[in-house]
C-alpha cells in the first residue's frame, strides 16, 4: 500500500494552493457568519492531514476497491433517502454525533473512484466508443444519479453527470458519437424546458421549477430571485478592492443585512466579491484555475489510464463545481445549491475534496508516460 516515493515529484504547487484556498475559506466564513468558523477551522486542519496522508497511498489501491466503492454509494444515498434528515422538503443528510454528513459529497469522490477504474477496463478491452461500454457506462452512471435527484439535489446530479460525461471523453469517446449526442441534446434541453413550464408537469419540484423560471423571468419572480439579486449586489457593491473583511459597523454589507441567507455555503463567493472586489474575486477564480491546471498536468504524465482519469475526473470536478458555485452567484445560471470546492463551509465537501487531492498527488508521485 505504501510506497517509496521520491520528495520531488511531490506537488507542492497543487498541494499549497489547495490548502491556501481552505484557509481563505476560514477567514471567508467568518466574515458570512462566525458561528461556522470554529468547525472549518478544525475541519481544514483535518483535511490538510488526509491530503498528506493519502498521498502516501498508492492509487491503485483505490483503482482495486472500485466496486466495494461503487456499493458504499448505491448503500449510503439509499439510507439517506430512508434515514436522512429533511430540511426545506430535500433529504440530504445525516446528523452523527451534533456533526452534519452529506453522502452525495462523498459520492462524487467515490464515483470518479470507480469511473477511472471502470472504464480503464473499457480503454483496455476497446468498448469505450462501443454500445456495450456505452450502456455500461449509462447503467452505472444513472443508478447514483438517480437517488441524488430524488433527494431531490438537482445541481450535485447535473454536477456529476458532466463530471461523468467529461471522463468518457477523456477515456477517449468518439467524436463521432459526441457529435450525434449534440444534435439529440440541444432539442431535447428546448423541450424539456417547454415541458417543465406545464403546470401539471411531473419530473421537477415546483421549488425547482420556480428557480428556473425566475432566471429566465426575474420580474415575475421577484420573491424566488432574490437570493441572486441580493448576491450580484454584494459582489457589485465590492468595486475593484472590496470593502475588506469584518469591516465594521460603519460599513453597511449585503451579507451583515441578512439579505443572503445561509451565504456561508453556496453564496460565498458574494462575499468574496465584496470583500475584495473585482481584483480579489479574479484572484481567487485564478487559483481555482490553477488547481485544475496542475490535476491536468499531473494527469498528462500519469503512468497508466487508471492514473489519467483520477487526476482528469478531478480536474473535471472541481472546475465544473466551480463554475456552478460562481455562475449561480453572478447570476449566469439559476439558482441551484451547490458549494464552492475548499472554500463553502461544509466538512463532507471539503474532506471528500481533500481525500480526492491525496489521490491526485499520488498519481503525480509515480511519474511515468503510460
Amino acid at each position: 500500500m505504501l510506497k517509496k516515493y521520491r520528495l520531488r515529484d511531490f506537488n507542492f504547487i497543487l498541494f499549497i494552493l489547495v490548502a491556501g484556498l481552505m484557509v481563505l475559506g476560514v477567514f471567508v466564513i467568518n466574515s458570512a457568519d462566525s458561528s461556522f468558523t470554529l468547525k472549518q477551522a478544525i475541519g481544514v486542519g483535518g483535511a490538510v492531514v488526509i491530503m498528506i496522508v493519502v498521498s502516501l497511498v498508492d492509487y491503485h489501491l483505490w483503482i482495486r476497491l472500485y466496486l466495494p466503492a461503487y456499493g458504499a454509494i448505491i448503500v449510503i444515498l439509499m439510507a439517506v433517502l430512508l434515514f436522512g434528515n429533511t430540511v426545506n422538503n430535500a433529504t440530504r443528510w445525516f446528523t452523527i454525533g451534533g456533526l452534519t454528513f452529506q453522502p452525495s459529497e462523498l459520492a462524487k469522490t467515490l464515483m470518479i473512484i470507480f469511473m477511472a477504474a471502470l472504464m480503464e477496463k473499457m480503454i483496455e478491452e476497446e468498448k469505450v466508443s462501443r454500445a456495450k461500454g456505452l450502456l455500461l457506462f449509462v447503467g452505472s452512471v444513472a443508478v447514483p444519479l438517480m437517488l441524488i435527484f430524488r433527494e431531490p439535489d438537482l445541481s450535485t446530479t447535473l454536477c456529476l453527470g458532466v463530471v461523468m460525461i467529461l471522463m468518457l471523453y477523456l477515456a477517449g469517446l468518439s467524436y463521432k458519437i459526441i457529435f450525434i449526442v449534440l444534435l439529440v441534446l440541444i432539442p431535447a434541453v428546448g423541450t424539456f424546458m417547454w415541458y417543465i413550464s406545464q403546470p401539471d408537469q411531473k419530473l421537477l419540484n415546483p421549488y425547482q421549477v420556480d428557480r428556473i423560471m425566475s432566471f429566465l423571468n426575474p420580474s415575475k419572480y421577484t420573491d424566488m430571485y432574490s437570493q441572486q439579486a441580493s448576491s450580484i449586489m454584494a459582489i457589485g457593491s465590492g468595486k475593484v478592492w472590496g470593502k475588506g473583511l469584518n469591516p465594521g459597523p460603519d460599513i453597511v454589507t449585503v451579507g451583515s443585512s441578512g439579505m443572503i441567507s445561509e451565504q456561508q455555503t453556496d453564496f460565498i463567493f458574494s462575499v468574496i466579491g465584496e470583500s475584495f472586489g473585482f481584483v480579489g474575486s479574479v484572484l481567487v477564480i485564478a487559483i481555482i484555475l490553477l488547481i485544475v491546471l496542475q490535476c491536468i498536468r499531473i494527469s498528462r504524465r500519469a503512468k497508466d489510464p487508471s492514473g489519467m482519469l483520477l487526476a482528469g475526473g478531478a480536474a473535471c470536478l472541481f472546475m465544473v463545481q466551480s463554475f456552478f458555485n460562481i455562475s449561480v452567484t453572478t447570476g449566469i445560471l439559476p439558482n441551484t445549491g451547490i458549494p464552492l470546492p475548499f472554500i463553502s463551509y461544509g466538512l463532507t465537501s471539503l474532506l471528500s475534496s481533500a481525500i480526492l487531492v491525496g489521490i491526485v498527488l499520488n498519481v503525480g508521485m509515480q511519474p511515468e508516460r503510460w
